[in-house]
Protein backbone atom coordinates (compact mmCIF):
# COMPACT_ATOMS: atom_id res chain seq x y z
CA UNK A 1 0.00 0.00 0.00
CA UNK A 2 1.89 2.99 -0.90
CA UNK A 3 0.64 7.13 -0.44
CA UNK A 4 1.77 10.42 -2.34
CA UNK A 5 2.18 13.13 0.30
CA UNK A 6 3.95 16.08 -1.81
CA UNK A 7 4.23 18.46 0.06
CA UNK A 8 2.91 22.39 -0.80
CA UNK A 9 4.74 24.35 1.95
CA UNK A 10 2.64 27.36 2.96
CA UNK A 11 4.90 30.18 4.16
CA UNK A 12 7.81 27.76 4.73
CA UNK A 13 4.98 25.36 7.00
CA UNK A 14 4.03 22.24 5.36
CA UNK A 15 0.16 21.44 5.82
CA UNK A 16 -1.15 18.00 7.65
CA UNK A 17 -5.01 17.45 6.91
CA UNK A 18 -6.56 14.03 7.95
CA UNK A 19 -10.50 13.89 7.47
CA UNK A 20 -13.10 11.73 9.59
CA UNK A 21 -16.07 11.75 6.93
CA UNK A 22 -20.08 10.57 8.52
CA UNK A 23 -21.74 9.22 5.58
CA UNK A 24 -25.78 8.45 6.60
CA UNK A 25 -26.21 4.75 5.39
CA UNK A 26 -29.31 4.72 2.93
CA UNK A 27 -31.55 2.35 5.15
CA UNK A 28 -35.49 2.27 5.91
CA UNK A 29 -35.05 2.22 9.76
CA UNK A 30 -32.36 3.22 12.40
CA UNK A 31 -29.54 1.21 13.03
CA UNK A 32 -30.73 0.06 16.59
CA UNK A 33 -34.92 0.51 15.72
CA UNK A 34 -37.32 0.50 13.39
CA UNK A 35 -38.30 4.10 13.40
CA UNK A 36 -38.01 5.79 9.91
CA UNK A 37 -35.28 7.44 8.59
CA UNK A 38 -37.27 9.79 5.94
CA UNK A 39 -35.83 13.33 5.40
CA UNK A 40 -37.81 16.57 6.20
CA UNK A 41 -40.64 14.94 8.92
CA UNK A 42 -41.87 17.01 11.82
CA UNK A 43 -39.62 17.11 14.68
CA UNK A 44 -39.35 14.66 16.94
CA UNK A 45 -42.29 12.38 15.03
CA UNK A 46 -39.52 9.69 13.95
CA UNK A 47 -38.42 9.10 17.18
CA UNK A 48 -39.40 5.79 19.27
CA UNK A 49 -39.26 4.49 22.67
CA UNK A 50 -35.44 2.74 21.61
CA UNK A 51 -34.28 6.10 20.12
CA UNK A 52 -35.19 8.38 23.56
CA UNK A 53 -33.63 5.57 25.80
CA UNK A 54 -37.13 4.81 27.34
CA UNK A 55 -36.78 2.21 30.33
CA UNK A 56 -36.86 -1.56 29.10
CA UNK A 57 -36.10 -0.99 25.78
CA UNK A 58 -33.09 -2.68 24.02
CA UNK A 59 -31.14 -1.81 20.54
CA UNK A 60 -31.44 -4.58 18.23
CA UNK A 61 -29.10 -4.38 14.96
CA UNK A 62 -29.93 -2.96 11.22
CA UNK A 63 -28.89 -5.68 9.16
CA UNK A 64 -28.83 -3.53 6.32
CA UNK A 65 -26.73 -1.14 7.74
CA UNK A 66 -23.86 -4.08 8.04
CA UNK A 67 -24.71 -4.45 4.37
CA UNK A 68 -23.19 -1.45 3.45
CA UNK A 69 -20.33 -1.22 5.91
CA UNK A 70 -19.45 -4.47 4.22
CA UNK A 71 -20.15 -2.98 0.73
CA UNK A 72 -17.78 0.01 1.65
CA UNK A 73 -15.64 -2.59 2.49
CA UNK A 74 -15.14 -4.71 -0.57
CA UNK A 75 -15.41 -1.10 -1.89
CA UNK A 76 -11.50 0.82 -0.49
CA UNK A 77 -10.20 -2.83 -0.38
CA UNK A 78 -10.27 -2.96 3.24
CA UNK A 79 -10.25 -6.03 5.52
CA UNK A 80 -14.14 -6.35 6.93
CA UNK A 81 -13.66 -7.77 10.50
CA UNK A 82 -15.28 -11.06 11.19
CA UNK A 83 -16.21 -10.02 14.73
CA UNK A 84 -16.70 -6.66 15.37
CA UNK A 85 -17.39 -5.08 18.90
CA UNK A 86 -20.16 -2.19 19.82
CA UNK A 87 -18.88 0.18 22.42
CA UNK A 88 -20.80 3.21 24.10
CA UNK A 89 -19.08 6.37 24.09
CA UNK A 90 -20.00 8.47 26.85
CA UNK A 91 -20.89 12.56 26.84
CA UNK A 92 -23.44 14.80 28.08
CA UNK A 93 -25.26 16.62 25.48
CA UNK A 94 -28.93 17.83 25.26
CA UNK A 95 -29.38 15.66 21.83
CA UNK A 96 -28.00 12.48 23.27
CA UNK A 97 -31.02 11.03 24.95
CA UNK A 98 -28.86 8.31 26.48
CA UNK A 99 -26.38 10.34 27.62
CA UNK A 100 -24.30 7.92 25.57
CA UNK A 101 -23.72 7.14 21.88
CA UNK A 102 -23.16 3.56 20.55
CA UNK A 103 -20.24 3.39 18.09
CA UNK A 104 -16.94 0.96 17.51
CA UNK A 105 -13.96 1.32 19.26
CA UNK A 106 -11.01 -1.44 19.38
CA UNK A 107 -12.01 -3.37 16.72
CA UNK A 108 -14.66 -1.74 14.24
CA UNK A 109 -16.13 -3.47 11.61
CA UNK A 110 -13.86 -2.31 8.51
CA UNK A 111 -10.33 -2.12 8.68
CA UNK A 112 -7.56 -0.54 6.47
CA UNK A 113 -7.93 0.45 2.71
CA UNK A 114 -7.43 3.06 0.66
CA UNK A 115 -8.95 6.19 -1.29
CA UNK A 116 -7.18 6.97 -5.07
CA UNK A 117 -8.11 9.59 -7.11
CA UNK A 118 -6.07 11.98 -9.28
CA UNK A 119 -5.23 15.52 -8.45
CA UNK A 120 -4.75 17.57 -12.26
CA UNK A 121 -2.85 14.94 -13.49
CA UNK A 122 -1.26 13.35 -10.42
CA UNK A 123 -2.19 9.86 -8.59
CA UNK A 124 -3.15 10.19 -5.32
CA UNK A 125 -3.90 7.94 -2.55
CA UNK A 126 -5.31 8.52 0.92
CA UNK A 127 -4.83 5.77 3.71
CA UNK A 128 -7.65 4.73 5.53
CA UNK A 129 -8.10 3.70 9.25
CA UNK A 130 -11.56 2.34 9.75
CA UNK A 131 -14.69 2.50 8.75
CA UNK A 132 -17.29 2.24 12.04
CA UNK A 133 -20.87 1.76 12.80
CA UNK A 134 -22.46 4.10 15.11
CA UNK A 135 -25.83 5.83 15.53
CA UNK A 136 -26.33 9.70 14.74
CA UNK A 137 -27.47 12.10 17.58
CA UNK A 138 -30.66 14.21 17.94
CA UNK A 139 -30.36 17.83 16.78
CA UNK A 140 -30.93 21.02 18.43
CA UNK A 141 -32.76 23.72 16.90
CA UNK A 142 -32.24 27.18 17.98
CA UNK A 143 -34.88 30.45 17.82
CA UNK A 144 -32.56 32.97 18.67
CA UNK A 145 -35.54 35.88 17.62
CA UNK A 146 -37.43 34.17 20.72
CA UNK A 147 -34.78 33.23 22.53
CA UNK A 148 -35.23 29.74 22.69
CA UNK A 149 -33.85 26.17 21.53
CA UNK A 150 -35.64 22.72 21.35
CA UNK A 151 -34.41 19.26 20.49
CA UNK A 152 -35.52 17.52 17.85
CA UNK A 153 -34.58 13.79 17.98
CA UNK A 154 -35.42 12.56 14.45
CA UNK A 155 -32.34 11.85 13.59
CA UNK A 156 -31.22 10.30 17.11
CA UNK A 157 -30.48 6.63 15.87
CA UNK A 158 -30.18 7.07 12.14
CA UNK A 159 -27.22 4.67 10.84
CA UNK A 160 -23.66 6.18 9.77
CA UNK A 161 -20.65 5.23 9.34
CA UNK A 162 -17.57 7.02 10.13
CA UNK A 163 -14.35 6.67 7.76
CA UNK A 164 -11.27 7.80 9.35
CA UNK A 165 -8.53 8.76 7.57
CA UNK A 166 -4.45 8.71 8.13
CA UNK A 167 -3.08 12.33 8.24
CA UNK A 168 -1.83 11.53 4.69
CA UNK A 169 -3.67 14.59 2.68
CA UNK A 170 -0.52 17.67 2.47
CA UNK A 171 -2.53 20.48 0.86
CA UNK A 172 -6.67 21.61 0.70
CA UNK A 173 -6.88 20.71 -2.92
CA UNK A 174 -5.65 17.09 -1.76
CA UNK A 175 -8.37 17.37 0.99
CA UNK A 176 -11.13 18.59 -1.40
CA UNK A 177 -10.56 15.94 -3.90
CA UNK A 178 -10.13 12.92 -1.32
CA UNK A 179 -13.34 14.20 -0.23
CA UNK A 180 -15.62 14.21 -3.56
CA UNK A 181 -13.87 11.25 -4.35
CA UNK A 182 -15.26 9.04 -0.81
CA UNK A 183 -18.48 11.10 -1.97
CA UNK A 184 -18.53 9.70 -4.96
CA UNK A 185 -17.83 6.28 -3.85
CA UNK A 186 -20.83 5.99 -1.47
CA UNK A 187 -23.20 7.56 -3.69
CA UNK A 188 -21.94 5.08 -6.41
CA UNK A 189 -22.08 1.83 -4.67
CA UNK A 190 -25.88 2.86 -3.11
CA UNK A 191 -24.88 3.16 0.49
CA UNK A 192 -25.58 6.83 0.69
CA UNK A 193 -27.74 9.36 -0.53
CA UNK A 194 -24.56 11.73 -0.33
CA UNK A 195 -27.17 15.12 0.37
CA UNK A 196 -24.40 17.28 2.17
CA UNK A 197 -27.34 20.05 2.70
CA UNK A 198 -29.48 17.65 4.32
CA UNK A 199 -26.40 16.11 6.35
CA UNK A 200 -26.01 12.77 5.22
CA UNK A 201 -22.30 13.23 4.10
CA UNK A 202 -20.27 15.36 6.31
CA UNK A 203 -16.88 15.74 6.52
CA UNK A 204 -14.37 16.60 10.06
CA UNK A 205 -11.04 18.01 9.23
CA UNK A 206 -8.11 17.62 10.92
CA UNK A 207 -5.75 20.06 10.23
CA UNK A 208 -2.49 20.86 11.59
CA UNK A 209 0.58 22.63 10.46
CA UNK A 210 4.66 22.36 10.98
CA UNK A 211 7.87 23.04 9.54
CA UNK A 212 9.32 20.20 6.91
CA UNK A 213 10.55 16.82 8.87
CA UNK A 214 8.99 18.47 12.23
CA UNK A 215 7.21 15.71 14.02
CA UNK A 216 3.37 16.71 13.87
CA UNK A 217 1.60 19.59 14.82
CA UNK A 218 -1.27 20.22 17.29
CA UNK A 219 -4.61 19.59 15.32
CA UNK A 220 -7.63 21.10 15.39
CA UNK A 221 -10.98 19.41 14.00
CA UNK A 222 -13.07 21.45 12.12
CA UNK A 223 -16.63 20.19 12.63
CA UNK A 224 -19.40 19.28 9.83
CA UNK A 225 -18.29 20.97 6.44
CA UNK A 226 -21.41 20.13 4.42
CA UNK A 227 -19.77 21.49 1.09
CA UNK A 228 -17.13 21.28 -0.47
CA UNK A 229 -17.05 24.41 -1.23
CA UNK A 230 -16.93 25.76 2.71
CA UNK A 231 -14.59 22.76 3.36
CA UNK A 232 -12.08 24.83 0.93
CA UNK A 233 -12.54 27.99 2.54
CA UNK A 234 -12.13 26.60 6.64
CA UNK A 235 -9.18 24.63 5.54
CA UNK A 236 -7.45 27.54 3.94
CA UNK A 237 -8.70 29.86 6.46
CA UNK A 238 -7.63 27.39 9.56
CA UNK A 239 -4.07 26.70 8.38
CA UNK A 240 -3.48 30.54 8.24
CA UNK A 241 -4.57 31.30 11.13
CA UNK A 242 -2.29 28.62 13.02
CA UNK A 243 0.62 29.49 11.00
CA UNK A 244 -0.05 33.27 11.85
CA UNK A 245 -0.48 31.62 15.66
CA UNK A 246 2.65 29.84 15.83
CA UNK A 247 4.64 33.02 14.40
CA UNK A 248 3.20 35.08 17.33
CA UNK A 249 4.50 33.16 19.73
CA UNK A 250 1.31 31.21 20.73
CA UNK A 251 1.17 27.65 21.02
CA UNK A 252 -1.91 25.61 19.16
CA UNK A 253 -4.26 24.22 21.52
CA UNK A 254 -6.22 20.72 20.49
CA UNK A 255 -9.46 21.93 19.42
CA UNK A 256 -12.67 21.50 17.64
CA UNK A 257 -13.39 24.26 16.25
CA UNK A 258 -16.47 25.25 13.74
CA UNK A 259 -16.52 26.96 10.32
CA UNK A 260 -19.19 30.38 9.97
CA UNK A 261 -20.01 30.68 6.34
CA UNK A 262 -20.53 34.15 6.86
CA UNK A 263 -17.48 35.43 7.79
CA UNK A 264 -15.23 32.95 6.23
CA UNK A 265 -13.97 32.44 9.82
CA UNK A 266 -13.23 29.37 11.84
CA UNK A 267 -13.40 29.56 15.96
CA UNK A 268 -13.35 27.33 18.32
CA UNK A 269 -16.54 25.59 20.07
CA UNK A 270 -14.57 23.29 23.00
CA UNK A 271 -11.33 21.87 23.88
CA UNK A 272 -10.90 18.47 21.31
CA UNK A 273 -11.96 15.15 24.00
CA UNK A 274 -9.15 12.22 23.47
CA UNK A 275 -10.43 8.48 23.68
CA UNK A 276 -10.30 8.29 27.24
CA UNK A 277 -12.69 11.58 27.87
CA UNK A 278 -15.38 9.11 26.07
CA UNK A 279 -15.01 6.19 29.00
CA UNK A 280 -15.59 3.76 26.43
CA UNK A 281 -16.69 0.37 27.34
CA UNK A 282 -18.63 -2.70 25.10
CA UNK A 283 -21.86 -1.95 25.22
CA UNK A 284 -23.41 -4.80 27.18
CA UNK A 285 -26.64 -4.52 25.65
CA UNK A 286 -25.49 -6.07 22.06
CA UNK A 287 -23.65 -8.88 21.49
CA UNK A 288 -20.08 -8.96 19.31
CA UNK A 289 -21.15 -8.78 15.48
CA UNK A 290 -20.59 -11.51 13.86
CA UNK A 291 -19.92 -11.12 9.56
CA UNK A 292 -19.18 -15.01 7.94
CA UNK A 293 -17.75 -15.25 4.50
CA UNK A 294 -20.73 -16.15 3.27
CA UNK A 295 -22.26 -12.89 3.55
CA UNK A 296 -19.30 -11.08 2.39
CA UNK A 297 -18.99 -13.07 -0.50
CA UNK A 298 -22.91 -12.77 -1.36
CA UNK A 299 -22.19 -9.01 -0.78
CA UNK A 300 -19.48 -9.13 -3.35
CA UNK A 301 -21.75 -11.34 -5.77
CA UNK A 302 -24.29 -8.25 -5.93
CA UNK A 303 -21.51 -4.81 -5.95
CA UNK A 304 -21.88 -3.15 -8.75
CA UNK A 305 -19.09 -2.81 -11.25
CA UNK A 306 -16.56 -0.22 -9.15
CA UNK A 307 -15.43 3.08 -10.24
CA UNK A 308 -11.90 2.02 -9.97
CA UNK A 309 -12.31 -1.42 -11.73
CA UNK A 310 -14.79 0.14 -14.51
CA UNK A 311 -11.46 3.19 -15.26
CA UNK A 312 -9.33 -0.01 -15.79
CA UNK A 313 -11.75 -1.60 -18.25
CA UNK A 314 -11.57 1.97 -19.92
CA UNK A 315 -7.88 1.55 -20.69
CA UNK A 316 -7.91 -1.32 -21.66
CA UNK A 317 -10.70 -2.06 -23.95
CA UNK A 318 -11.23 1.73 -24.75
CA UNK A 319 -7.66 2.65 -25.24
CA UNK A 320 -7.95 5.67 -23.24
CA UNK A 321 -5.63 7.38 -20.97
CA UNK A 322 -6.09 6.49 -17.30
CA UNK A 323 -6.53 10.34 -16.75
CA UNK A 324 -9.67 10.58 -18.93
CA UNK A 325 -10.89 6.64 -17.99
CA UNK A 326 -10.64 8.28 -14.27
CA UNK A 327 -12.71 11.63 -15.29
CA UNK A 328 -15.41 9.43 -16.94
CA UNK A 329 -15.82 7.69 -14.10
CA UNK A 330 -16.96 10.56 -11.49
CA UNK A 331 -20.25 9.05 -11.72
CA UNK A 332 -22.54 5.87 -12.97
CA UNK A 333 -24.30 8.61 -15.41
CA UNK A 334 -21.15 10.10 -17.27
CA UNK A 335 -19.94 6.47 -17.92
CA UNK A 336 -22.75 5.22 -19.32
CA UNK A 337 -23.21 8.12 -21.48
CA UNK A 338 -19.63 7.82 -22.61
CA UNK A 339 -20.06 4.41 -23.03
CA UNK A 340 -23.49 5.01 -25.42
CA UNK A 341 -21.16 7.75 -27.50
CA UNK A 342 -18.40 5.53 -28.10
CA UNK A 343 -20.14 2.30 -29.15
CA UNK A 344 -22.54 4.85 -31.24
CA UNK A 345 -19.20 6.37 -32.92
CA UNK A 346 -16.79 3.56 -32.47
CA UNK A 347 -14.44 6.44 -31.81
CA UNK A 348 -13.46 6.30 -27.66
CA UNK A 349 -10.93 9.34 -27.77
CA UNK A 350 -13.06 11.73 -29.97
CA UNK A 351 -16.13 10.68 -27.26
CA UNK A 352 -14.46 11.29 -24.42
CA UNK A 353 -12.94 14.22 -25.74
CA UNK A 354 -15.93 15.82 -26.25
CA UNK A 355 -17.69 14.58 -23.17
CA UNK A 356 -14.63 16.06 -21.09
CA UNK A 357 -14.87 19.53 -22.93
CA UNK A 358 -17.60 20.44 -24.87
CA UNK A 359 -20.52 18.49 -22.91
CA UNK A 360 -19.18 19.36 -19.14
CA UNK A 361 -18.35 22.67 -20.41
CA UNK A 362 -21.94 23.35 -21.53
CA UNK A 363 -23.53 21.46 -18.39
CA UNK A 364 -21.19 23.58 -16.46
CA UNK A 365 -22.40 26.72 -17.50
CA UNK A 366 -26.14 26.05 -17.13
CA UNK A 367 -25.59 24.24 -13.95
CA UNK A 368 -27.30 21.16 -15.72
CA UNK A 369 -26.58 17.70 -14.49
CA UNK A 370 -25.82 15.26 -17.32
CA UNK A 371 -29.12 13.77 -17.35
CA UNK A 372 -30.32 16.81 -18.36
CA UNK A 373 -28.32 17.26 -21.29
CA UNK A 374 -29.97 18.30 -24.14
CA UNK A 375 -27.55 15.99 -26.08
CA UNK A 376 -27.83 12.34 -26.21
CA UNK A 377 -25.54 10.18 -26.17
CA UNK A 378 -26.75 8.99 -29.13
CA UNK A 379 -26.55 12.42 -30.93
CA UNK A 380 -23.23 12.88 -29.63
CA UNK A 381 -21.82 9.36 -30.87
CA UNK A 382 -23.92 10.24 -34.72
CA UNK A 383 -21.65 13.51 -34.46
CA UNK A 384 -18.03 11.98 -33.89
CA UNK A 385 -19.19 9.23 -36.29
CA UNK A 386 -19.31 12.42 -38.74
CA UNK A 387 -16.01 13.95 -38.18
CA UNK A 388 -14.49 10.25 -38.10
CA UNK A 389 -14.90 9.82 -41.42
CA UNK A 390 -14.36 13.45 -42.53
CA UNK A 391 -18.07 14.26 -43.60
CA UNK A 392 -17.81 17.81 -40.98
CA UNK A 393 -14.78 19.55 -39.66
CA UNK A 394 -13.91 19.69 -35.76
CA UNK A 395 -15.39 23.90 -36.35
CA UNK A 396 -18.50 22.56 -38.01
CA UNK A 397 -19.32 19.78 -35.61
CA UNK A 398 -19.14 22.70 -33.19
CA UNK A 399 -22.34 24.28 -35.29
CA UNK A 400 -23.93 21.38 -35.34
CA UNK A 401 -23.24 20.30 -31.79
CA UNK A 402 -25.19 24.18 -30.71
CA UNK A 403 -28.08 23.41 -33.35
CA UNK A 404 -28.60 20.30 -30.93
CA UNK A 405 -28.29 21.94 -27.34
CA UNK A 406 -30.55 24.91 -28.57
CA UNK A 407 -33.07 22.56 -29.64
CA UNK A 408 -33.22 23.64 -33.25
CA UNK A 409 -33.00 20.05 -34.80
CA UNK A 410 -32.57 16.59 -33.04
CA UNK A 411 -30.73 15.23 -36.24
CA UNK A 412 -27.17 15.04 -36.94
CA UNK A 413 -27.51 14.70 -41.08
CA UNK A 414 -30.25 17.29 -41.32
CA UNK A 415 -28.35 19.97 -39.54
CA UNK A 416 -25.20 19.94 -41.23
CA UNK A 417 -27.28 19.50 -44.70
CA UNK A 418 -29.43 22.45 -43.65
CA UNK A 419 -26.21 24.83 -42.83
CA UNK A 420 -24.47 23.43 -45.50
CA UNK A 421 -21.51 22.21 -43.58
CA UNK A 422 -20.12 19.20 -45.23
CA UNK A 423 -16.86 19.13 -46.03
CA UNK A 424 -15.21 19.45 -49.16
CA UNK A 425 -13.87 15.96 -49.94
CA UNK A 426 -13.82 15.54 -53.20
CA UNK A 427 -9.68 15.41 -54.66
CA UNK A 428 -10.55 16.74 -57.94
CA UNK A 429 -12.08 20.48 -56.43
CA UNK A 430 -9.81 20.96 -54.05
CA UNK A 431 -6.49 20.26 -56.42
CA UNK A 432 -8.20 22.88 -58.60
CA UNK A 433 -8.70 25.27 -55.28
CA UNK A 434 -5.38 24.22 -54.29
CA UNK A 435 -3.34 25.38 -58.04
CA UNK A 436 -5.22 28.89 -57.84
CA UNK A 437 -3.77 29.83 -54.55
CA UNK A 438 -0.18 28.60 -55.40
CA UNK A 439 -0.67 30.53 -58.64
CA UNK A 440 -1.48 33.34 -56.97
CA UNK A 441 0.52 33.72 -53.81
CA UNK A 442 4.05 32.89 -55.74
CA UNK A 443 5.85 34.58 -52.67
CA UNK A 444 4.70 32.21 -50.34
CA UNK A 445 4.97 29.43 -52.13
CA UNK A 446 9.36 30.32 -52.36
CA UNK A 447 9.33 31.09 -49.00
CA UNK A 448 8.18 27.50 -48.28
CA UNK A 449 10.95 25.91 -50.62
CA UNK A 450 13.38 28.18 -48.65
CA UNK A 451 12.34 26.57 -45.41
CA UNK A 452 9.89 28.83 -43.84
CA UNK A 453 7.13 27.15 -41.90
CA UNK A 454 4.97 29.96 -41.70
CA UNK A 455 4.26 30.27 -45.50
CA UNK A 456 2.92 26.88 -45.69
CA UNK A 457 0.03 28.39 -43.09
CA UNK A 458 -0.32 31.12 -44.91
CA UNK A 459 -1.26 29.25 -47.88
CA UNK A 460 -3.63 26.45 -45.78
CA UNK A 461 -5.42 30.10 -44.77
CA UNK A 462 -5.84 30.93 -48.17
CA UNK A 463 -7.11 27.46 -49.67
CA UNK A 464 -9.99 27.29 -46.73
CA UNK A 465 -10.75 31.00 -47.49
CA UNK A 466 -11.37 30.14 -51.14
CA UNK A 467 -13.28 26.72 -50.12
CA UNK A 468 -15.63 29.01 -47.67
CA UNK A 469 -14.36 26.79 -44.94
CA UNK A 470 -15.15 23.26 -46.33
CA UNK A 471 -12.27 21.77 -47.34
CA UNK A 472 -10.83 18.64 -45.26
CA UNK A 473 -7.93 20.31 -43.50
CA UNK A 474 -6.08 17.17 -43.60
CA UNK A 475 -6.59 16.30 -47.55
CA UNK A 476 -5.32 20.14 -48.13
CA UNK A 477 -2.06 19.74 -46.16
CA UNK A 478 -1.75 16.54 -47.78
CA UNK A 479 -2.14 17.96 -51.59
CA UNK A 480 -0.47 20.81 -51.00
CA UNK A 481 2.69 19.45 -49.60
CA UNK A 482 2.42 16.72 -52.37
CA UNK A 483 2.46 19.45 -55.00
CA UNK A 484 5.11 22.46 -53.15
CA UNK A 485 7.19 19.26 -53.31
CA UNK A 486 6.65 18.06 -56.17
Amino acid sequence: MTTTTTSKLIRGYEVVIGFETHAQLATESKIFSRASTAFGAEPNTQACAVDLALPGTLPVMNRAAVECAIKLGLALGSHIAPESIFARKNYFYPDLPKGYQISQFEIPVVQGGEVQFFLGDEKKTVRLVRAHLEEDAGKSLHEDFIGQSGIDLNRAGTPLLEIVTEPDMRSTEEAVAYARELHKIVTWIGICDGNMQEGSFRCDANVSVRKPGAPLGTRREIKNLNSFKFMQQAIDYEILWQIEEIEDGRAIQQATVLFNDATGETRAMRTKEDAADYRYFPDPDLPPLQIPREWVDAQRAQMTELPRTMAARFVADYGLPEYDATTLTQSKAMAAYFEAAAQASQQPKLASNWIMGEVSRRLNAGDLALDASPVTAAQLGALIGRIADGTVSNNAAKQVFEALWTGESSDVDAVIEAKGLKQMNDTGALEGIIDEVIAANADNVAQFRAGKDKAFNALVGQIMKASKGKANPQQVNDLLRAKLSG
